[in-house]
């Protein structure tokens, strides 16, 4: 897994082995994303919220590509130690890596964001409730974007604030935008 973009462009992230319940957004699909989010919102404007954190590799290229602040939500304790400790690799100061259930975080988040991204496992019940909870729960700034990783499996094109759909494989990304 490498940073693709930005000023730490081709450093690569060596996540543990044994990732349970982590599935990396691929090089490919990631490198896709950025392209339609480098062409429509202002990176280096904007704070960003990354649930789901994984590995950490969506809050690495945010911040490669000069996002103003990441809040990264990891509740494995096994991945939070791995982003915290590649985020001290890196020399990265900008973000903060906070250990909880992103639902819990959503509930009692008062912040609002740019950008906000969501990789959550696939299999997941509740992935469904997540545009809905965004929406609701007002996080995005006007003229703000949330991109929600899922399979063929999830539709959300009928949903409220839906801006288009980018399927890379079997990765989709749903994307929403708050109007500005």
């Amino acid at each position: 897994m490498r940073i693709i973009s930005g000023t730490m462009s081709g450093r690569r992230i060596h996540p543990p082995t044994q990732m349970p319940h982590t599935r990396p957004t691929t090089d490919v699909a990631k490198e896709g994303l950025f392209n339609v989010i480098g062409n429509r919102l202002e990176l280096d404007e904007l704070n960003a919220l990354d649930l789901f954190g994984g590995t950490g590799s969506i809050s690495f290229e945010l911040c490669s590509r000069g996002i103003i602040d990441v809040v990264t939500v990891e509740r494995d304790p096994k991945m939070h130690a791995f982003i915290e400790k590649t985020r001290t690799e890196l020399g990265i100061t900008n973000i903060k890596v906070l250990k909880m259930d992103v639902f819990k975080y959503l509930e009692q988040c008062t912040d609002r964001y740019g950008f906000i991204f969501a990789g959550p496992p696939y299999a997941l019940g509740p992935i469904d409730e997540l545009p809905r909870i965004i929406h609701d729960r007002d996080l995005l700034m006007p003229g703000g974007w949330f991109v929600l990783e899922h399979t063929p499996r999830n539709d959300y094109k009928t949903r409220p604030h839906f801006l288009q759909e980018r399927k890379y494989g079997t990765t989709i990304f749903s994307i929403f935008e708050r109007p500005a």
